[in-house]
């Protein structure tokens, strides 16, 4: 059967549906690996008749019926008509189920779960709770289906016989985390694509947001309060995502963030991320995505890049390296540095973090194609354009996604013919 979209459909029904359906019909038979198969071809059915025939009025018991059916073919063959009618039967059966909105959380925090590789657990989520078929996550990563295919198999087989379900306040904080990564990693490859000609990928970052909020309501109804982590998160993706009609140009150019026309960041997410961010601050010691919500909103709250608050920002930096210390925080410090204080002690503070990698061990990180590109681009700062463009040519040369490399293929372009 040939798969097709699940995204025709009005209000994005099957995708709020799928990982419903997904939770009874695992819990029913027992198996994730089966049922989450099942579910699919019932998805494929639904785009495949309800266009004609209307959407029915249970839309999740027919579907619920329809992967029940698909199970039972599978699984025994030699008695389709008996099963068919015992599936009818459980299609909605007596008693009380598990809440929609916990089905969805049940899911997600099992597609997320930390004995998956993160590229594993972010194409299972997109499958099993996301409602893509095999052939859009494929497309949306640039690999063929097979090897997509292959990738989500491997992830089911992974996660086999692993109980659907938290099992405990315990249970639920110890996978809270991987779910945060997995929902990160998403919006992250939508946001800048690792590959391809395009600089972001919207669908991606749309299903990140949409997955994101289910997850803090479902959060919200299960534990009575709020996580702080999740809603920084979203608040991180609102932020961002409002810049995303500024961050490309007419003819499809990256346009950085200085020279944005803030006039088209979208209003009413910079509003809700804002909000988000005002809100989950100080309810508890920060976490890492409140940290990166709050930064993002000084620059969303910022008229203009020149009224930027770059040594709040250089501060907020400075507690991010306490909170979760890594070389991209410190690098990126680096250039809030260069606003705040100059570039000089920015450079300082670059070849600093670059010996240090190459102390303990992590020299790899040199070869970074965003290093070359934050020297540069501090280097631009500092007034040396020579010094600039090369940097600027060794960064295009690292970047893997076309429209960031046309960008910084450019940029050495114009510093030198600013020196002629």
């Amino acid at each position: 059967m040939t798969e097709a979209t699940a995204y025709d459909l009005p209000d994005d029904l099957l995708r709020d549906l799928t990982p419903q359906v997904v939770a009874v019909v695992t819990r029913r038979s027992g198996d994730f690996y089966a049922a989450e198969d099942a579910v699919q071809e019932a998805l494929v059915e639904a785009v495949r008749t309800w266009p004609e025939r209307g959407v029915p009025e249970q839309p999740r018991g027919w579907l619920i019926t329809t992967a029940m059916r698909r199970l039972v073919d599978a699984k025994r063959s030699e008695s389709r008509r008996r099963d068919r009618e015992h599936a009818d039967h459980l299609a909605e059966p007596e008693g009380r189920e598990t809440s929609v909105v916990d089905d969805s959380l049940d899911v997600l925090l099992l597609c997320c779960h930390p004995s998956l590789t993160p590229a594993s657990a972010v194409a299972l989520t997109l499958r099993a709770v996301g409602g893509l078929t095999t052939r859009e996550i494929a497309s949306a990563y640039l690999v063929p289906e097979k090897t997509m295919a292959q990738r989500i198999s491997r992830a089911k087989a992974t996660i086999k016989g692993r109980s659907l379900g938290i099992d405990g306040a315990a249970d639920l904080a110890a996978r809270i985390p991987a779910m945060l990564k997995v929902l990160y990693l998403l919006f992250n490859e939508g946001y800048v694509a690792t590959e391809g000609d395009d600089l972001q990928r919207v669908d991606l970052c749309a299903e990140a947001i949409r997955l994101t909020r289910l997850a803090r309501t479902a959060l919200a109804r299960m534990t009575g309060t709020g996580h702080g982590e999740l809603g920084g998160l979203l608040a991180l993706m609102l932020l961002l995502d409002a810049r995303r009609p500024a961050r490309i140009d007419a003819h499809g150019a990256v346009v950085p963030l200085a020279d944005q026309d803030r006039s088209l960041w979208r209003d009413e997410a910079t509003r809700e991320g804002v909000a988000l961010v005002d809100a989950v601050i100080g309810t508890g010691r920060p976490g890492t995505y409140q940290i990166q919500a709050a930064i993002a909103a000084l620059h969303n709250r910022a008229p203009t890049a020149e009224e930027t608050d770059w040594l709040q920002i250089t501060a907020l930096y400075g507690l991010l390296e306490k909170v979760a210390p890594g070389p991209i925080v410190t690098l990126n410090k680096a250039v809030a540095v260069g606003y705040a204080d100059g570039p000089g002690p920015a450079l300082a503070l670059l070849d600093e973090l670059l010996r240090d990698c190459a102390t303990n061990g992590a020299d790899g990180f040199a070869d970074h194609p965003r290093v070359p590109a934050v020297r540069a681009h501090l280097l631009e700062l500092a007034g040396d354009l020579d010094g600039a463009a090369d940097a600027y040519d060794l960064a295009s040369v690292r970047a893997t996604n076309l429209a960031e490399r046309r960008f910084l293929t450019s940029k050495a372009a114009a510093l030198r013919d600013a020196r002629c």
